[in-house]
């Protein structure tokens, strides 16, 4: 067996035992924690170097680990990966989602991507190299939150413990794009999606109301009508105007050499800006999200009996606020539309700031070199702004350089699986995976 398979199976035996501990997410003020408590106990078994020489801090359940480094007078670096999981019924995946079993040369199981992957490969870098006598130039911490996926409250109370010590991190690495091929639809390429910037999350509640009645005696115009014109509306006149901004002009000189149409288009972004907004949601429904602000209608409610007329309906809608125009912005923008059918909008903002890394910055090069260097099927390490939020969206008021990706490569059925049944992840990503780790830790 090559050395490359032995690495190979010695990762799959311990990032099977993470994923094996169920630590689906829970409401944000349970005080039933003892999974992740459990789950903190595991990672000192499965990385018994690293986890232990570091100074850990509890917070409620989300972790805070502090390597050590040699004191060099550069700001800390940090990595962080939540490792709550999303719930999985069991009844509907072809293998048990926290059994780990490994088939098809995949490895199964819930936060096989979403985002325990991120969490092992890092822990799993940095075990080896402290096993090899290994210091860090800087101080690097692991986070770690258990409540990323239903409040982001663990990040908010770590990102304020060290703010208020005054501590400045030099950059943070986080979840967000993978490298996969064909990222957008409508390109022959495989890229490592390495987001710079998040779009930030509002959610709405549009509510139409009126005095209610029979449903015998219908009247023109009721709530449920005038919602139903309003999501017309909003589908038909997009209020968002997409924006061609300097991460988005990077990101299609990148795509522009593997583009199936308009190749030439595409490598020069800012001159043909204009022909280049109207063509990207024809080319791909992906294609045109990347450089807007987006609103989906998730949820609605109205009358409480077949037979009643609701004197109430309402429609949450999830807001998306691309950088170039805020949630504030957004909110003016839909409040136009509204006031046409006399709705009225609940919604309450968020504290997250619309803040874009340079990626010509350091951070971003060490994550574009480590990819390069671990991964020779990768055509280009592409810049861009996240559609969802992470947690490091939340310390990126404290820190300038926010690089959000896991680098694992793959399938765009694997990609699809994320927040849905069989999650997975091929096992021959995880050695190139721990080596990107292993290269941005060691040239911080």
């Amino acid at each position: 067996m090559s050395n490359s398979d032995n690495r190979t199976e010695k990762y799959i035996a311990s990032f099977a035992r993470i994923i094996q501990a169920d630590t689906t997410t829970v409401a944000p003020y349970s005080t039933d924690l003892d999974r992740f408590y459990e789950f903190r106990r595991l990672l000192d078994e499965v990385f018994p170097h690293i986890v232990p020489i570091c100074e850990y801090e509890d917070f409620s359940g989300s972790i805070l680990l502090k390597w050590n480094g040699k004191n060099s007078g550069k700001k800390p670096a940090m990595f962080m990966y939540h490792h709550d999981v999303i719930p999985a019924d069991p009844s509907k995946w072809s293998h048990p989602p926290f059994s780990g079993e490994v088939a098809d040369g995949k490895l199964w199981g819930r936060g096989t991507l979403d985002t325990k992957c991120g969490l092992w490969g890092v822990l799993q870098a940095a075990d080896e190299l402290v096993a090899e006598g290994f210091i860090p130039d800087r101080d690097i911490y692991f986070v770690s939150t258990r409540n990323e996926e239903s409040s982001g409250f663990g990040a908010h109370d770590i990102s304020n413990a060290l703010h208020e010590r005054g501590i400045e991190l030099g950059m943070i690495y986080d979840e967000g794009g993978f490298i996969l091929p064909d990222s957008i639809g409508c390109t022959d390429g495989i890229f490592a999606m390495t987001a710079v910037g998040e779009k930030i999350p509002t959610a709405i509640k549009f509510i139409a109301r009126d005095a209610g009645g029979h449903a015998s005696m219908p009247r023109k115009n009721s709530p449920l009508v005038r919602i139903s014109k309003l999501i017309l509306d909003i589908e038909k006149h997009d209020p968002f105007p997409p924006c061609i901004s300097d991460t988005a002009e990077q990101m299609l000189r990148c795509f522009g050499p593997f583009m199936k149409k308009h190749k030439f288009i595409f490598s020069h972004p800012r001159f043909f800006a204009p022909i280049i907004k109207k063509l990207l949601p024809k080319l791909s429904p992906i294609a045109g999200i990347y450089v807007k602000s987006t609103l989906a209608f998730t949820m609605s409610g109205a009358s409480p009996a077949v037979n009643v007329l609701p004197s109430e309906a309402w429609v949450i809608g999830n807001l998306r606020s691309a950088p170039h125009q805020p949630p504030e912005a957004c909110i003016k923008a839909l409040e136009k539309i509204c006031k046409k059918y006399n709705i009225e909008m609940e919604y309450k903002l968020s504290d997250r700031v619309s803040k874009v890394t340079d990626y010509r910055g350091e951070a971003f090069r060490l994550m574009k070199e480590a990819i390069l260097n671990a991964y020779d099927t990768v055509d280009d390490v592409v810049p861009y702004i996240a559609n969802a939020a992470t947690d490091s969206g939340i310390f990126a008021k404290y820190c300038d350089q926010c690089i959000k990706i896991n680098p694992f490569l793959i399938s765009k059925a694997q990609r699809g699986s994320i927040h849905a049944v069989d999650e997975n992840i091929d096992v021959n990503t995880l050695a190139p995976a721990v080596d990107c780790f292993r290269y941005i830790i060691t040239h911080l």
